[in-house]
């Protein structure tokens, strides 16, 4: 298994890992490690191909903080809501937006709040207009079969907890930073 975790020594520290992610059980182990950490007010970007596992991942989140039931991708909703305890889950999908204004017009501005963790896939649809993330996930997929690399990005210090959930659940060492 390949994988790294490297500092970046910039004006906002940050953090990555990437890790090859063998198929969708393996994408939904990324989601499932970073589950508990994921706190109210926090933005996880979820960027990739179609088809490349976002959804998977956000699937492994939730399930992870006890959702049960069907977890539909948000594509054609824009939004799918859930609840875990006292905290909120927003799954928004930006794919079908032809324009960052409609951002004004479908109302998803309330999702970003205190109480709440946004899982955000098709970020750079609405990219100005998007609060800044705490961890940046982007998905690849691999050439023929179900396998995925996946490099996760802290933009925060919570976001850099989840980076590290990541890094122990694939077994990666830490490079020298």
């Amino acid at each position: 298994m390949r994988g790294s975790v490297a500092q970046a020594h910039d004006a906002h520290p940050m953090q990555q890992v990437v890790v090859d992610l063998a198929d969708a059980d393996a994408t939904a182990h990324a989601g499932a490690a970073i589950a508990p950490l994921l706190g109210g007010g926090m933005v996880v970007t979820l960027s990739g191909d179609l088809g490349a596992g976002k959804t998977t991942l956000a699937r492994g989140v939730l399930r992870a903080r006890g959702i049960e039931g069907a977890i539909k991708s948000p594509t054609y909703a824009l939004v799918e809501h859930y609840r875990a305890s006292s905290l909120y889950f927003y799954h928004i999908d930006f794919y079908r937006f032809a324009d960052p204004a409609e951002w004004e017009t479908a109302g998803l501005t309330e999702c970003f709040r205190d109480d709440a963790v946004c899982l955000v896939e098709w970020p750079e649809r609405v990219e100005a207009l998007l609060p800044a993330a705490d961890l940046a996930l982007t998905l690849t997929l691999a050439s023929g079969g179900a396998a995925r690399t996946l490099a996760a990005r802290a933009r925060t210090e919570r976001g850099s907890q989840c980076v590290d959930a990541i890094a122990h659940a694939f077994r990666v060492a830490p490079a020298p930073g």
